[in-house]
This record gives C-alpha cells, structure tokens and sequence, in this order.
C-alpha cells in the first residue's frame, strides 16, 4: 500500500475505531446482489466467472459489514436461440436447457460461489412471477396489442430502430447483409403482430431517477451511454412474439396465439428471486430492491432502460446501482472459438488456484474499459502480491525463530516514531479500503492492502534482534506491527479470497466473530495465541 502522510491527529486517537464507518453500514441490515441469468446457447466463459466471482465478491463484502445477503444467479432459458440450438443438438429444448444449466452450477461451484437462489426462467415459480407481472403492467395500462415492424436480431433477441442498424458484409459468403451497430449481429425485417410495452412514456423518469441516483449506473461512461440513448427518444417496445414463430417461451396470459418476449421474461428473474408475487407474510421480499446488479456492458441497455421501466410501470421499487462492466479480451481481440483465444474457467482454476484466479479477476478485470485476459499476469498477481508479499510476510513473521512462545504479540498505548507511519497506515488500510470497493475501484481498494508491512519488516531486521535478548521489546513491536498488517489484510481480503484467507485468519489466531469490517477498523492490541495451518498459505506454482 502506498504510504500515507500523517495527519495531525493524537497517538491516542489512532487507536479508535472509526465509529461512523462502522455505524453508516449497520443501519440496513439487508443487501440484494445480483448476476445476469446467463443464456444457455453455450457452455461457460470467462465472461460469465467475471461477472459471478465479482457479485460474489461485493455480497461476502456485505456479509463483511455484518449485512444478511440474498444473492441470485441463474440461467435465462427461453427464445429462438434456445429453440434452434436444441433442434441443432437434436434433443429438446428443455433437455438442452437441463444439460447447459448445469454447467453453470458447476462453475459456481467450482469458483466458491455461494448464491441463495438459482432461477431458470423454465421453473413453474418463475412463470407464475412473470404472469403476475404482465397482468400488473396491463392493469396499469402500459401494454397494447399492435403491429410491430422492425429490424430483429436472432442472437441477440432485440428490435431495432432504422438509426441502430447498417449495412454490412458477411465475411463467409460476401453477401452483402444488415446488422445491428451495437452488437454487429446480422437483423433481418420482421413484420408482425404483438403486444407493445409503452416505454416512450418514461423517458423523462428515467432521466430524473438517473439524475437523483448518481450512483444508480456505474460506471460513469455507460451511465452517459444511457442517458444518450434516452435522450435520443425511446420507442415503445414488443414485449411479445406470435406463437407460431416462437413457442418455446411463456405465454401471454388469456392470449395462447403470443409468447412473452424474452427480455421481459428474463429481466423478472430478479424478482422471482425474492418470491414475487409477493404475499402478506413474504420472507424475502424485504430484499428487494437489488442493491447491486452485475451485468456486462452489452446488456445494459435492457438492465438501465427496460427493467427500471417495467419496474416503474408496475408500482415497483428501482434498483439502487446497475454495476455494468467491460469485456475481457484476450491480445487485445475479443475471445471467439474461431481465433482460438478463449479461456477456459475450469481449467485456470484447476492450474492456479481458485482463491487467485478471483482476486485476479477483480482486481484486473475492466470496468469502464475491456481488461485483457493473461495467464501471465495471473501469473504475476500470484507471484508478486500473494506469495511474495502477504504470503512472504506471514510465513516470516510467524515463524518460530521469531515468536518461540507461540503468541501474537500485544500492544501497548505508545507508539514509537519509527513506527508511527505504519501504525497510521494500517489503522487507516479498512477505510480506505471501504471508500474504494464502494466506489468499484477494485485495483485501488486492494492497492491499499498490499504492501503494507514488508518494507517495515525489513528495515528492522527483527531476525537479527532476536539474538539480542536486549532487543526483545522491540522485536515484539516489529512483529506485533506486521501481524496486525496481516490480520487487517485477511480480514478485508475475504470476499474475494474466503478460503485462503480463512487460513491466514487460523494461523493468527483470529476467532471467527473478530473477522468482520469493524475489527479491521480498529488495531488489536491484546497478545492471543497463534493457530495452526498446513503448509505455505501460497507454495510456489
């Protein structure tokens, strides 16, 4: 972490908790964290690691502020994707959204993702959901039966406007063909009839809701993407499609000729999540709205546009941010099969580790710009920060040499001046640390945790003070300084590393309820016995 200049505040003072960041977040005691339901045409990417290691990141960070977290994820399994992939594999197309979900579960469970609920947009709870929504949006007088003529695109199951498309050319057949700018996907003219949400009228709400809610799209670049894109005119939009083009989907309530858009589907997931429709004594309906809405970039419009919308239209709360992220590329190309640069999350899990691969991810991965993808650089972050600082520390600092009595060291109220710039640099690693991640700068949040103690430690060469019996009140001064970094580290680097930091805390003899925000927030000052761990928290690779 880089060093801090010292504020001119008393020694005394320096060992205060800071009771207003502490208080500010025990005053709501629930958090709602989202991911996208992911579609089922294919099997996991990176993408989809990226996006559920960071909404599982961000609600065991909640969990680190005491807060009780529901947290969704999912597969979205319905559209003429799905339909044609299913008859291309030929199986059915819930046979094929079986098989495809359950890779996702995987990979939940192969990346420690602890989510409280899994929603398929085929599970019958989750129909009965969407039912009651499009019943809410048209007793509220927001949907209507129409003709819809339009550019559509199959992959990405939207409409759209005549400014949204243009010409291009197939690169396989030279045919000369329309597609989508934002996507680059091929559209074709579809004229039909169905039933129509009227987004044009919530134009001016959505601008005032982004405008009173500064923090309600992040980040800052697709927040204005957003605002352009309302500002340009909203048309209304075909929540709908005629059975007879697609059938795999949900049907319009008391209509069997339509079935219900997807997006309108897939975006009630969140909802579902919470058990919506929502009676009297509903348990989980306190959660919503979400708190956090991880998306990529490419589905923001739906989420920042469409999903307020709908919500607005039924009487339903907003969500309070959209955390809408960019891509990963791999030699600064987007990943594709046919280029042969894609990532395979099970197996960089299985070759580094899957604590690492996640603080890679976070701490790398692009926000507002496309973070490219290295299995060097993961490389590197394993190397350089967890082996060779918060590992090396560690190892060194509790080694038996040094602390043959198997205790922590205490702490007295004084503070040497050669310590005093540590000592106010780790008292001040959780807040800092706080406002970062709650700004989602996830490198900058974790830069304040690294480093902190090693060049302390090294200074003082505190294997040489203990041969010196005179030395020993400040070899334990040295210790005590560089175990109380570790302890500080572990406890704020548990959402995005829970196992391995769950042995770190072990090693030092942190019980279980001294691992939350408010003890990072505060020095530890009283001596406690060392626990046991097998092994090298990070062995060489």
């Amino acid at each position: 972490m880089r060093i801090q200049s010292l504020c001119n505040i008393s020694r005394q003072a320096l060992y205060r908790p800071n009771i207003n960041l502490v208080s500010r977040h025990a005053k709501h005691t629930k958090a709602f964290v989202t991911t996208p339901i992911y579609y089922v045409n294919a099997v996991p990417h990176i993408g989809h690691l990226y996006s559920t290691v960071l909404a599982d990141t961000i609600r065991r960070n909640y969990i680190l502020h005491g807060k009780d977290v529901l947290m969704s994820t999912g597969t979205d399994e319905h559209g003429l994707k799905i339909q044609q992939a299913a008859e291309k594999n030929n199986m059915k197309p819930i046979e094929f959204c079986n098989q495809v979900s359950e890779s996702f579960k995987r990979l939940c469970q192969a990346a420690n993702i602890e989510y409280s609920s899994f929603e398929r947009t085929t599970n019958p709870h989750h129909k009965k959901a969407v039912n009651e929504l499009w019943n809410q949006l048209l007793k509220n007088g927001y949907l209507y039966k129409g003709k819809h003529e339009g550019w559509y695109a199959v992959s990405d199951e939207a409409f759209y406007a005549n400014n949204q498309v243009q010409e291009s050319v197939d690169e396989k057949t030279g045919e000369k063909i329309m597609v989508a700018i934002e996507s680059g996907q091929r559209v074709e003219w579809t004229s039909e009839e169905n039933y129509k949400f009227k987004l044009s009228a919530f134009g001016d709400r959505l601008l005032q809701w982004i405008d009173e809610n500064p923090n309600a799209i992040v980040p800052n670049n697709r927040k204005n993407e957003v605002i352009s894109w309302v500002n340009q005119g909203l048309s209304d939009l075909s929540v709908s499609r005629l059975r007879s083009r697609l059938d795999w989907g949900i049907q319009v309530p008391n209509d069997p000729e339509h079935t219900i858009y997807v997006w309108l589907d897939a975006l009630t997931n969140y909802l579902t999540a919470t058990g919506y429709p929502w009676s009297k004594d509903a348990a989980l309906q306190d959660y919503f709205p979400p708190d956090v809405q991880v998306v990529g970039k490419d589905i923001v419009r739906f989420h920042a546009i469409y999903w307020p919308a709908f919500l607005m239209a039924a009487g339903l709360p907003l969500p309070k941010q959209i955390l809408a992220h960019a891509h990963w590329t791999m030699g600064k190309q987007k990943m594709s099969k046919s280029r042969g640069n894609v990532a395979d999350p099970f197996q960089v899990m299985k070759d580094y580790g899957v604590d690492p691969v996640r603080y890679y991810l976070v701490r790398d991965g692009g926000l507002a710009d496309d973070g490219d993808y290295s299995e060097e650089m993961i490389h590197t972050r394993y190397k350089k920060d967890l082996a060779g600082q918060l590992g090396n520390l560690l190892n060194r600092a509790t080694a038996t040499s040094l602390l043959p009595s198997g205790n922590v060291p205490g702490k007295n109220q004084t503070i040497d001046p050669r310590d005093e710039m540590l000592h106010h640099q780790i008292s001040e690693t959780a807040d800092n640390y706080n406002r970062a991640f709650e700004e989602r700068d996830f490198s900058k949040a974790y830069t304040y945790i690294f480093d902190m103690a090693n060049k302390h430690f090294a200074e003082n060469e505190p294997w040489k003070m203990a041969k010196q019996s005179q030395e020993k009140e400040r070899l334990d001064t040295v210790l005590y300084y560089s175990l109380e970094a570790c302890r500080v580290a572990g406890i704020l680097l548990q959402p995005v590393m829970p196992t391995k930091m769950d042995l770190l805390l072990t090693r030092l003899g942190v019980a279980p309820q001294d691992r939350y925000f408010k003890d990072a927030a505060q020095l530890e000052l009283k001596q406690r016995p060392l626990g046991q761990i097998e092994g090298v928290l990070f062995p060489r690779l």
